[in-house]
């Protein structure tokens, strides 16, 4: 038996540092995450603070940026982390997709350098939590339409509205809320506590149990000018962000069908059917070659994905490439396999069924299936077919 990622020669694409950071993120996945994340999303909850200092420790927040305590990796790096992440859990990697690819990336890319000195050191260690209030109930796929006003008040800013689906939303420390204003869209940084911002947790998920969803209430919050993000004017300021966090998920999705599979190749090899081992069957084998065969491929992209981005020529219609590409797989990945497990498929004693339901979660958020083929139909057609 050999490894899936052995057939496509994938560590002969990689440095040496960028395995040895593979490697690492996944021995501590091994040892802190894996004991324990089935019982997390069986109870719907997770140790969100005492992880991200684990996570901060291990420099994966924000390690694709440069400066105040980040780590400064590539892209590919960056990738790994996010893969073996998820491979663990998709709620893990949400987590630190939120807070440095959407809340992180957003202060680092558009803030002044007070905020970034105020809030970027402590969030790459972990020590400060941030979320990315850009969806509302009635405007997901369409931010454009967003009811959420930032207005003047002499000096300040007042905000009301509503944000949902906030990932890391009640365990923040800083929420970077995206706004209407008569200059356009704007970001600020909203900070826990202040008055008038409250934080409801979503409740009764069956996906991305292992995960902090709120729904994010501001009440004529009012925040001085200071808070706003100088440098983002319009929706291209969060939509450069969604840009980062969906790189990330190319890889990341690759890691929760990798899982799968390795869990699958392991069971069915023990488990005898008719007195004979279920790996042995034709049946069985074509399954099990078609997903090594679509996981492979999806790497494949992934990390060509990451040399573009590290050269600086990834364009966004690549990433929706990736993105709908690689969940989509990763998904189907999730579901052969819970076939080939049976009846135990569906318990959490092995992770494919989290996984599967996780990724059906991960295919709608950062954009949907349908939003990533609009924008690849887009770039083929030159036709735009929505607005």
């Amino acid at each position: 038996m050999i490894a899936p990622t052995t057939l496509f020669a994938l560590d002969t694409l990689l440095t040496e540092e960028e395995r040895e950071i593979r490697n690492t993120v996944r021995l501590v996945c091994d040892r802190e995450i894996r004991p324990h994340v089935a019982g997390w999303f069986e109870a719907g909850e997770l140790p969100a603070r005492e992880l991200a200092r684990t996570l901060g420790s291990l420099g994966v927040l924000g390690m694709h940026l440069d400066g105040y305590g980040c780590a400064g990796m590539g892209a590919v790096s960056y990738g790994l982390a996010c893969l073996e992440l998820e491979a663990a859990d998709s709620g893990l990697r949400s987590l630190v997709s939120v807070q440095g690819s959407l809340a992180m990336y957003a202060i680092w890319k558009y803030g002044s350098e007070e905020q970034k000195q105020e809030w970027l050191p402590a969030m790459a260690a972990g020590e400060r939590i941030g979320c990315f209030g850009l969806t509302e109930p009635d405007f997901g796929s369409d931010p454009g339409g967003m009811r959420t006003t930032a207005k003047r008040e002499g000096g300040d800013w007042v905000l009301d509205g509503t944000k949902l689906w906030i990932t890391n939303g009640s365990v923040a420390d800083v929420a970077v809320v995206w706004a209407r204003t008569d200059e356009g869209v704007r970001g600020f940084l909203v900070p826990a506590g202040a008055p008038g911002f409250t934080v409801n947790d979503v409740k009764h998920k069956i996906s991305l149990r292992a995960s902090v969803t709120s729904e994010l209430v501001l009440d004529g919050v009012r925040l001085p000018a200071a808070a706003m993000l100088p440098g983002a004017r319009g929706l291209s300021g969060p939509l450069g962000c969604l840009n980062e966090a969906r790189f990330g998920i190319v890889f990341g999705a690759m890691g929760a069908a990798l899982d799968c599979l390795e869990t699958t190749l392991a069971y069915a090899a023990q488990r005898e059917v008719f007195a004979r081992p279920l790996s042995s069957y034709q049946l069985t084998q074509e399954k099990l070659a078609d997903m090594a065969l679509e996981l492979g491929k999806g790497l494949l992209l992934a990390v060509h994905l990451g040399r573009l981005k590290e050269a600086g020529t990834l364009t966004p219609e690549q990433v929706s490439l990736g993105k709908l590409n690689n969940v989509r797989e990763a998904l189907e990945i999730a579901r052969k396999c819970r076939t080939l497990l049976g009846a135990s498929g569906i318990t959490l004693e092995y992770p494919v069924i989290r996984h599967a339901v996780n990724l059906e979660s991960v295919l709608t958020y950062e954009g949907t299936s349908e939003i990533h083929s609009l924008v690849i139909g887009k770039a083929l057609t030159g036709i735009p077919a929505f607005t």
